[in-house]
Formats: structure tokens, sequence, C-alpha cells
């Protein structure tokens, strides 16, 4: 409850729940709201739903950025669009307010519609829509895999309220496919941790595959009582990176070593509840010296998963899909091409990650 509140007191007047830098982007504001649900702190979840119903775009997008609640950076990532399914689907499994859903409704739909739109031929996802309306030429892996889970909890969003939207599931299908069996369609984006677990936690890749796409890299990433490395060349350990692993651990049943990462992680408690971004581990220092919003996000939600805290502890378990398609019948070579060559960008969840 502590973490959860440490979340709400950095909530701006607006509603938004910037990064410690000051700015607002979508997607972790989403993470936010989905901790706080979780705790049942219902006024600031309410104020920051309405912060994205305000700020959405006639095209279903949210500016990248925002700060004073006026958009700095004024591309539209897919990923941050997507997710708004994945946080009123939650929304809905932890408070059952079918009446706050069915209010949620036009918004999810704009968005996940924008998402689909920016679907190629072969599946994946591009990364962003440009201030100037130009699709970018790339797709992101960990994005994708986000995009994703967005696309699947709004199909069950829309079966819940009798109104479906089969080009979602379709496009979730084809997403699924590519993170499964495609990495040559990713920017590459393989030092970062996340483009490592994401498509497990995203539900695009389960059972025997996903625990081999796991074991592939875990003495790269986990850094034993630590945590993870948020990217493989540095010894910085993160919470959020940590904490979405134990989410992706769970998901998959291994919950032995899902509760050990997240026991580990503890180190980075702070006495008010929240939680520092990082440890560098070789100077011994906290890195970057925050405590951020996300990063508390990622606990409580990691803690709800594996304690059960709230109806909504399955988000990331539960994610419905169809099977992978078989290689063989998409008619492209599957699994063994290059990856393109890495964005200009890098950041958090969508900024290039």
């Amino acid at each position: 409850m502590r973490t959860a509140e440490s979340i709400a007191a950095m909530q701006q007047d607006d509603g938004g729940v910037p990064w410690p830098e000051g700015h607002v982007d979508a997607w972790n504001h989403i993470e936010c709201l989905m901790a706080m649900s979780v705790a049942g702190l219902a006024e600031p979840v309410r104020r920051g739903y309405a912060w994205l119903a305000r700020h959405q775009r006639a095209d279903g997008s949210w500016p990248m950025k925002l700060v004073g609640g006026e958009p700095t950076e004024l591309g539209g990532e897919t990923n941050h669009a997507a997710y708004v399914a994945a946080g009123v689907w939650h929304h809905h499994l932890v408070t059952g307010d079918r009446r706050f859903t069915e209010e949620s409704w036009p918004m999810v739909k704009a968005a996940l519609d924008y998402v689909a739109g920016l679907q190629t031929e072969r599946g994946e996802i591009v990364w962003e829509r440009d201030a100037q309306g130009k699709p970018s030429a790339y797709a992101l892996l960990t994005g994708c895999s986000s995009i994703h889970q967005g696309l699947r909890c709004g199909v069950l969003l829309a079966d819940r309220l009798g109104d479906p939207q089969p080009h979602w599931e379709l496009a979730a299908d084809r997403l699924a496919h590519v993170l499964a069996a495609h990495p040559e369609a990713f920017a590459d984006k393989s030092r970062f941790s996340m483009d490592w677990y994401y498509p497990v936690l995203g539900g695009a890749v389960r059972g025997r595959q996903a625990y081999e796409l796991l074991e592939r890299e875990w003495a790269t990433f986990v850094v034993p009582g630590l945590g993870i490395r948020c990217v493989s060349d540095q010894p910085w350990v993160t919470g959020a990176e940590t904490c979405e692993l134990v989410l992706a651990l769970d998901a998959l049943g291994d919950r032995e070593r899902a509760a050990a990462l997240f026991a580990d992680v503890q180190h980075l408690r702070h006495e008010d509840g929240s939680y520092w971004t990082g440890w560098q581990y070789a100077n011994r220092r906290h890195f970057p010296h925050e405590r951020s919003g996300y990063t508390a996000a990622a606990v409580v939600l990691a803690a709800d998963a594996l304690m059960g805290l709230s109806p909504g502890s399955g988000l990331f378990r539960d994610i419905a899909g169809t099977s992978v398609f078989d290689p063989d019948v998409c008619g492209c070579a599957a699994g063994t091409g290059r990856r393109l060559p890495p964005p200009v960008p890098e950041g958090r969840s969508g900024e290039g990650v």
C-alpha cells in the first residue's frame, strides 16, 4: 500500500503521473494507474484515466511526451496507444466497474485502431507515426510484445461489452507469429534486457519456447542477489526490469525463481515505500539518483501476481490468444534473418527500447 501511495504522491494536479524528469508518457502513466488500482486508490486512478481521455488525439494516439499538459514530442507511439487496453481491462478485472469500462471503450477502440493501422504486411507494428504523420521505418521487439498484450486485452474487452473487433484478434495473431519466429523483423536492441523477456511477458511466446528463450540469456542479465541488468554491458540492475521478469516467470508458472528475484530487488526499497530506479553495483550507488513511479508500479504488479492481492493478479498470466502459426504456413523464411540496425532513440518502454 505504501508503494502505491508513493505513486499517488507523484501524481500531478491534472492527473498525469510523471517521470522523475517531469514529463508524462501514456505507457508509464497507465502502468502507474494499474498499480494504484491494485491498492484501491480509486480517486487517483479516476483522475489518471481522465487525463488519458483528455489528451488522446483524434487519430487515437497520444503525444510521445507531455510536460505540464502540453505536448513536447508529437510523435505517437503504437505501444503507448495499445497499453490503454491493458489498463482498462485490468481496471475492469480489479473493480468490476462496468460503467467505467463502457465509458472508456471509445478511447480503447480509437487507440487500438490506430495501432492496427500501423501493422506491416509481414505482421510487425511499427514504432510510431511521427509529427508529420509518417510511419517509422522500423519496429521494436519490446514495444510489439507489449502491443500484443494490449490487442489481446482489447479483444477481451470487446467480447465483454458485446462489440467484437475481429481485426484486432487477427492483428494479434499475426504479431504473435512475428514475435515468436522472426527476430529479423525488429531493430536490434538486444543489449537491453527488455528485448530478452518481453515476448514472454506480452504473451506472444509461452510454453517450452518461452523457457528456452529465458534460459538463453539468463546468465547475461541476471545478477544473483541483486536483480537483472537493464543493459548487458553495464553493471547496473534496475527494479522495473527485474519485476517485469518476475511477471514473465510467474506467467510461465516458474514461481520459485519469480519469488527469488522479487526478494532480491527489495534492496532498492526506500523507507517511504518508493523504489530507487536502479543500482550501479560496481560503484555501489543508486543510478540514476531517483525513485521513479514506473519502478514502484512494476513492484506492485509483481507483488500482486505472486500474492494474489487483487482480482487482476492474473493480467500477465492469463493473456488469451490462439496458437502461434506454423512458420511453414506463413510463406516466409522463419527465424533466420538478420535484425535491422538499431534506431537512434533509447529509453524505457517504447522510447526506442
